[in-house]
């Protein structure tokens, strides 16, 4: 993947990361939103896997912790009490999140909406939790990208075998079975909107790490890449804000 890269993106040799990198493109503006007062909700937290990110400027660009003046993460997998990117954890048991109402600054949630059975749910308990004029920050692959259609076609139960395959230091602990109820641009401005939000949503391609197991497939996907209409890129990113 390394060789493959530098070949197709040969700036990602200076500082690591390529101009088309989805995870510094998000975190941008997630860091762009915090202030030195802002709690932070990470939800979908995890075991903070980023945090064994081999590129220095990446990892802590995605780390909120000692940006924000507190980072609550949730998740339904119990090893998030191991992540070491957050100031506390709570297991979400059920729809309600456990945290009071209008109590957070800023709420992530990066690779997990696509995992939800009931996306309209989470959208709904963002803005509870989140106070007026509180930003909502989410990343999602989308539902007509390749990848999602691939991945719609598989088995969740082959999820695991696939990935380890295609993708680079993927580990069966972090694959989750996906449902894609709420990955397309229109789904989720209508849920935002639904939800006492007003913001974007909007395509990104980056580098198309899922075909590094070929030479030829991730050139062919490199062009094809910078040549996608936004409606059907890879990642969707969509930035919101609550209603006062």
């Amino acid at each position: 993947m390394k060789d493959l890269k530098t070949r197709y993106y040969p700036e990602s040799q200076f500082g690591g990361f390529s101009r088309v990198d989805g995870t510094i493109e998000f975190y941008l503006r997630v860091n762009a939103l915090l202030a030195p007062g802002t709690v932070a909700v990470d939800y979908g937290c995890g075991r903070g896997a980023f945090l064994e990110d081999p590129v220095p400027f990446r990892r802590k660009l995605r780390n909120l912790k000692g940006k924000a003046y507190r980072v609550i993460g949730l998740d339904v997998d119990p090893a998030g009490e191991m992540n070491r990117s957050i100031d506390e954890f709570h297991l979400l048991d059920g729809n309600r999140w456990p945290l009071q109402d209008s109590c957070a600054d800023l709420c992530v949630c990066d690779s997990v909406l696509e995992h939800l059975p009931d996306p309209q749910t989470f959208f709904n308990e963002a803005a509870r939790v989140l106070k007026p004029g509180g930003f909502l920050c989410i990343r999602t692959p989308n539902l007509w990208s390749y990848v999602a259609l691939v991945s719609r076609v598989v088995p969740n139960r082959s999820h695991v075998h696939v990935l380890e395959h295609v993708k680079e230091k993927t580990q069966s602990r972090d694959i989750f079975p996906t449902h894609y109820r709420c990955n397309s641009i229109p789904a989720i401005n209508k849920a935002m909107k639904g939800s006492g939000f007003s913001g974007t949503v909007y395509g990104f391609a980056p580098e198309p790490a899922y075909l590094s197991f070929s030479r030829a497939v991730y050139g062919l996907g490199t062009f094809i890449h910078r040549h996608l209409p936004g409606i059907f890129s890879p990642v969707l990113l969509a930035f919101a804000k609550r209603g006062d």
